[in-house]
């Protein structure tokens, strides 16, 4: 309530303090704590559709790292594979115990080093041609001498993938040196000629001489390196051999000629692999149920990248050994 004068002397008008009380901040009373909501369960159609996201994603993870592991990163698995074979070589010529063909080779043991400067090729080649040999490197055709021996030594290697070591030996010409490094000394190649499917084949070469005969695929078109279909020989020789020891094989097994795959040693391990795959798959359907997805995949992600890896290399045992 206020009280009001009138006239010219009367005082300001003064309001009076209200007889009503005021409620203090503090005296409110506190509010019950929120129960917690409850968590939603997920209704059937969301677990559908996380399932289908997560298998068509694993699908799509391991099919874009089988072509970049082919294309990309086979080849630093290749260098890798070069330089733990160099190094192996190197202490067997040191201490002279480099295979010299008088006794049986494992598959996959450094039996030679070639060298071709036309084409910056520096290669440790492996005993054995089959698809998972010429994973590491070219390969030496094991009824075949060994390269610089007396007779005809016959290597293959990869034309696209894992490194495409024989790649351009296409591009060679008559005349290009061929160096190589075996257990024996060092002999050095002329290259003949290049030849394809249905070109003359060189002349018999002379007694006392070594002949050489690289073997790859090369194809054609812009896909030419993920279907190479044309097998490309280069010949090379040189003047003298050293001598070749007897009790080579006389044939290899289909799955180490050109163009052959290894389906009996692979298929096994392909199974393998496809069910490691599809349990994980699995997993994650089951786990995205429960998690965040970005979870869910920063686990399973490295997992499944591991699987792809030995998935790719059995997948590349099934396909020709030369691509």
């Amino acid at each position: 309530m206020t009280t009001t004068m009138s006239g010219p002397d009367s005082p300001v008008t003064e309001p009076t303090p209200s007889s009503a009380p005021q409620r203090r901040a503090d005296s409110k009373p506190p509010r019950p704590p929120r129960a917690p909501r409850p968590a939603r369960a997920a209704r059937p159609q969301d677990a559908k559709v996380a399932g289908v996201s997560s298998a068509v994603t694993m699908v799509a993870l391991v099919t874009c790292w089988v072509f970049l592991q082919m294309l990309v990163l086979g080849g630093l698995s290749h260098e890798r594979s070069q330089d733990l074979l160099y190094r192996d070589f190197r202490g067997q010529l040191a201490n002279l115990t480099a295979p010299m063909g008088d006794q049986p080779i494992d598959p996959g043991t450094p039996v030679a080093l070639v060298q071709v400067p036309a084409i910056g090729m520096d290669e440790v080649v492996v005993e054995g041609t089959a698809s998972g040999d010429l994973l590491a490197g070219p390969g030496h055709v094991r009824s075949s001498v060994l390269p610089g021996q007396d007779g005809e030594s016959v290597l293959m290697g990869r034309g696209a993938s894992y490194g495409a070591p024989f790649g351009e030996i296409g591009d060679l010409q008559a005349g290009d040196p061929i160096t190589v490094t075996v257990g024996q000394g060092v002999k050095t190649f002329t290259v003949l000629g290049v030849r394809r499917a249905g070109d003359p084949e060189p002349q018999p070469r002379p007694a006392g001489t070594a002949r050489l005969t690289l073997i790859s695929a090369e194809g054609e078109g812009r896909l030419a390196a993920l279907s190479p279909g044309e097998v490309v020989y280069v010949d090379a020789e040189a003047p003298e051999a050293f001598g070749a020891p007897a009790g080579r094989p006389a044939g290899v097994p289909a799955a180490e000629k050109p163009m052959a795959t290894d389906r009996s040693s692979a298929l096994p391990l392909l199974s393998l692999c496809l069910a490691l795959l599809l349990a994980l798959t699995l997993a994650v359907v089951a786990a995205r149920q429960r998690y965040s997805a970005v979870l869910v995949w920063v686990v399973a992600t490295p997992v499944a990248l591991a699987l792809a890896w030995q998935t790719t290399d059995v997948v590349m045992r099934l396909l020709p050994n030369l691509v």
